[in-house]
């Protein structure tokens, strides 16, 4: 029997069924009783970025069993901006991930580096600033071919002042929304829930429309397309939008499993694509100014 910390892989889909209520109590109960805490999660110590050992990778992967994603250290990693990014890909082909996608801001071995920019394709997104970003999982407006299962964020520089993350496992959302009202789980896995318009990108080309659920599941696991942004986004009616409102209110209200840190160079997390946010930084810097770059490489496949 294929198992996940002594629950049966092959019948997990059936706690997300929601007309199985028995097996979704037991695996409710299994997963918060596994799940750590905020400020619980460890940092993993791993030697060189390059070469994570068996230990380090079964490390990572026995967190991430527990709560979707691991945080890491790497002791040793190149002073070189374009070496850590080469240093960041044979890190995580260690562990088997496929990179996704062409992003129109990946440069070598598929690395985006998530910094303050004024470049023409990237002036204007909220990534490349220096404001806020609200809950979301990466690639939500991918379409499904697309799906961003996984990716990694790392900490190259940090912000002089803020630029905290914060982290809630997909699967505590989920279990906070259906213990609320499970009415409204049904109306977010709707293969129509959520649409975000196309989109004209600075090449000239056009991003086409994405539409698609919040929740669905795939091979039994729980996957997660979702963001908290109120400008272009459409519902697909009054209820749905009801619903999606009280997802975000209980994202903003969940303290007991809600993960908050400060990556520093060298330190990062690596993630079955969990609800994330960022906080503002360097909130007195000119323009452009801040030092703050992190690398994020995104992927079709899960850890």
């Amino acid at each position: 029997m294929d198992t996940k910390n002594g629950v049966d892989l092959s019948q997990l889909h059936k706690a997300f069924d929601l007309e199985n209520p028995e097996a979704y109590a037991a695996w409710r109960r299994s997963k918060l009783a596994m799940s750590p805490r905020a400020g619980a999660v460890p940092v993993i110590q791993v030697g060189d970025l390059s070469q994570p050992v068996e230990s380090e990778k079964k490390a990572i992967l026995a967190q991430v069993s527990e709560s979707n994603f691991a945080i890491y250290q790497a002791r040793r990693f190149s002073a070189d901006e374009d070496e850590v990014g080469a240093e960041l890909r044979r890190f995580t082909d260690a562990f088997g991930l496929r990179i996704a996608e062409a992003h129109r801001s990946a440069g070598n071995n598929g690395v985006v580096a998530l910094k303050v920019s004024m470049a023409e394709h990237q002036r204007g997104f909220i990534p490349y600033s220096r404001k806020a970003m609200n809950w979301h999982t990466d690639g939500y407006y991918n379409s499904e071919a697309d799906t961003i299962r996984a990716f990694v964020l790392h900490c190259v520089r940090q912000a002089d002042i803020g630029g905290q993350s914060q982290i809630i496992d997909n699967e505590i959302a989920y279990i906070r929304l259906r213990d609320a009202n499970p009415e409204a789980v049904a109306l977010l896995m709707d293969a129509q829930a959520m649409t975000i318009p196309e989109s004209p990108e600075a090449d000239g080309t056009v991003r086409p429309v994405s539409i698609g659920p919040v929740f669905f599941i795939e091979d039994g696991r729980l996957i997660m397309r979702y963001t908290a942004r109120t400008r272009s986004i459409s519902w697909k009616n009054e209820a749905t939008q009801k619903a999606a409102a009280l997802l975000q209110e209980l994202l903003e209200a969940e303290r007991d499993y809600l993960h908050t840190l400060t990556l520093q160079p060298g330190q990062g997390i690596l993630n079955n694509n969990t609800l994330h946010n960022r906080t503002a930084f360097d909130p007195n810097a000119d323009i452009g100014a801040s030092q703050r770059m992190l690398y994020r490489i995104r992927f079709h496949n899960r850890l």
